[in-house]
C-alpha cells in the first residue's frame, strides 16, 4: 500500500483546525480573568463560574455532536462549529453584561464540544491504521497550538489597556472563518458514507489516501463491520451489555484526562502565577512558556505514537503528573512560592501532560468504538470529559479557599496515581490495529 501521505496530511491538519479552536477557546479565559474580575466585580465563586461556563456548552455539544455528525455527516456538522466559534468570539468581546458574556461563552462551548467529538473521529476514519496515531494526535498538536495562540495572543493584546479582554475574545474570530473555508476541500468521512449507502464515493476517498488496494480493503472491512440490524447505532445501542467493556475505557479515559488536574494549569495559570507574586505582566508571560512546553511535548509523543503504543506514553505522562503535583503542593505548603522551584515545575506538569495523557487518550477514544456506535459513543465519552472538565474548573478556586494550594495539588496527584493503576492492569494496546479488527477484539471476544 502506497500512503498519498501529502493527502491525508492535508486533509487531516484541515479538520484538525477544529483543535486550535477548541485550545484557543477554552484558555483564552485565562488572560482576561483580571480584566472581568474588575469589570463585572467578581466573587471568587462567582470566577469559577464565569470561566467554567463556556463548559455547559462544551457538555452539550459533546452530548449532540456525534448524533448530528452520523445524521447529517462530519463535515457538515464542523462548518456549524467554525459558525459558532466566530459568533462565540465576536459576542464575548462585545458583551457588556455578565448574562451576555456567560451566554456568547456557553455558545463557544457549543461549538468546543462539537470540535472535540468530531474532530478526532473524522481523523481516525480516513487514516490508516498504521498512520492513525500520529494523524489523530494531530488534533491534540492542534489543540495546544490553540491553546499557546491564546497565550501569546493575550500577552501581546495586554498593550490595549482596560479594553484589552475584549479584543483577546475577539481575536478567535480569524482563525474561526479560515476553518471555515478551508472544510471545502475535505471529503466525507468513507466510514460514513458507506453506512449513508454511499460506497462508490467511499471508494474514491479511500483510493485518494492509500491506492486502490487499500480502498478495496477497506471498503470490504467497513461493510463487514456495519451489516446486521445494527447498522446506525443509538444511543441505547450503546449501554448494550457487549460493548461495556469499551464504554468503560472510554469514560475512565475520558474523566481521567480532565480530573489528572492539567486545565487547572491552562485556564487558572496566570492566577496562579500571580499567587506566587508576580505581576500581571509576568504572569502572562509566564503562561505563554507553559504553551511552548505543551507544543514541544505533543510533537515529540506524535513521533513516538505508533512506535512505543498509547498504553506506555499514558504511563509516563501519569507518573509525571504525580510527581510534580506532590512537588507543586510542597512549595505552596512550605511558602517557596516566589521562586524558580514552582515556576519549573509549573510548566513541567503540562508536559508530562503532552506526551502521555493530552494526544493518547483523544488517539484511544478515536479507535475503541465500533463503526456502528462510533458517533454516539464518542458523544458519551466526550460529555462525560466535559461534565468532569466543569467540575475540575467550577471547584479548583473553591478548593483552594476552602483548604489550600497545597492540598488541592495532592488531590490531583492521587487521581493520577489511581489513573495510572487503571491504565496499567486494564488497558489494552490498540497502535496499529485497524478500526474494524480493534472492534473484534474489543467486543467480539469481550461477550
Amino acid at each position: 500500500m502506497k500512503v498519498n501521505f501529502k493527502y491525508l496530511l492535508t486533509i487531516s491538519l484541515v479538520t484538525a483546525l477544529g483543535g486550535l479552536l477548541f485550545g484557543f477557546d477554552i484558555s483564552v479565559i485565562s488572560g482576561t480573568i483580571p480584566f472581568l474580575q474588575d469589570y463585572f466585580g467578581l466573587s471568587e465563586t462567582m470566577k469559577g463560574w464565569v470561566v467554567s461556563s463556556a463548559l455547559i456548552g462544551c457538555i452539550f455539544g459533546a452530548s449532540y455532536a456525534g448524533r448530528l455528525g452520523d445524521f447529517f455527516g462530519r463535515k457538515k456538522v464542523l462548518m456549524v462549529v467554525s459558525i459558532l466559534f466566530g459568533i462565540s468570539a465576536l459576542g464575548s468581546g462585545w458583551a457588556n453584561s455578565i448574562s451576555a458574556f456567560v451566554f456568547y461563552r456557553i455558545l463557544g462551548g457549543l461549538a468546543v464540544g462539537g470540535a472535540s467529538v468530531l474532530a478526532p473521529m473524522y481523523i481516525a476514519e480516513v487514516s490508516p491504521a498504521e498512520y492513525r496515531g500520529r494523524m489523530v494526535s494531530l488534533n491534540q498538536l492542534t489543540i495546544v497550538l490553540g491553546i499557546s495562540m491564546a497565550y501569546f495572543s493575550n500577552y501581546f493584546l495586554l498593550a490595549l489597556g482596560e479594553n484589552a479582554w475584549r479584543w483577546m475574545f475577539a481575536a478567535e474570530a480569524v482563525p474561526s472563518i479560515f476553518f471555515f473555508f478551508a472544510l471545502f476541500i475535505v471529503p466525507e468521512s468513507p466510514r460514513w458514507l458507506v453506512a449513508k449507502n454511499q460506497s462508490e464515493r467511499a471508494h474514491s476517498v479511500l483510493n485518494r489516501v492509500g491506492g486502490t488496494e487499500f480502498a478495496n480493503f477497506e471498503l470490504g472491512e467497513i461493510k463487514e463491520s456495519l451489516t446486521g440490524d445494527e447498522k446506525r447505532g443509538t444511543l441505547k445501542d450503546v449501554f448494550k451489555k457487549k460493548y461495556k467493556l469499551i464504554l468503560f475505557f472510554g469514560i475512565f479515559l475520558a474523566v481521567f484526562q480532565q480530573w489528572s488536574g492539567i486545565n487547572v494549569i491552562f485556564f487558572y495559570a496566570p492566577d496562579i502565577f500571580a499567587k506566587a507574586n508576580l505581576g500581571v505582566d509576568a504572569a502572562l508571560f509566564q503562561t505563554t512558556l507553559v504553551g511552548v512546553m505543551n507544543i514541544v511535548f505533543t510533537i515529540l509523543a506524535m513521533r513516538v505514537i505508533d512506535k512505543m503504543g498509547r498504553k506506555k506514553l499514558m504511563l509516563i505522562g501519569a507518573a509525571g503528573m504525580v510527581f510534580c503535583y506532590i512537588i507543586i503542593g510542597y512549595l505552596f505548603q512550605i511558602g517557596r512560592t516566589d521562586d524558580w522551584m514552582l515556576l519549573t515545575f509549573i510548566i513541567l506538569t503540562p508536559a508530562f501532560f503532552a506526551f502521555g495523557l493530552g494526544p493518547t487518550v483523544w488517539v484511544v477514544l478515536s479507535e475503541i468504538f465500533p463503526n456502528t456506535i462510533r458517533g454516539a459513543a464518542m458523544s458519551v465519552a466526550t460529555f462525560s470529559l466535559w461534565v468532569a472538565c466543569y467540575i475540575l474548573t467550577l471547584t479548583f478556586p473553591i478548593l483552594v479557599e476552602l483548604f489550600s494550594s497545597a492540598i488541592t495539588f495532592w488531590i490531583y496527584s492521587v487521581i493520577c496515581f489511581i489513573g495510572f493503576i487503571v491504565i496499567f492492569k486494564y488497558l489494552p494496546e490498540t497502535k496499529g490495529v485497524s478500526l474494524e479488527k480493534l472492534e473484534k477484539i474489543l467486543v467480539k471476544n469481550k461477550n
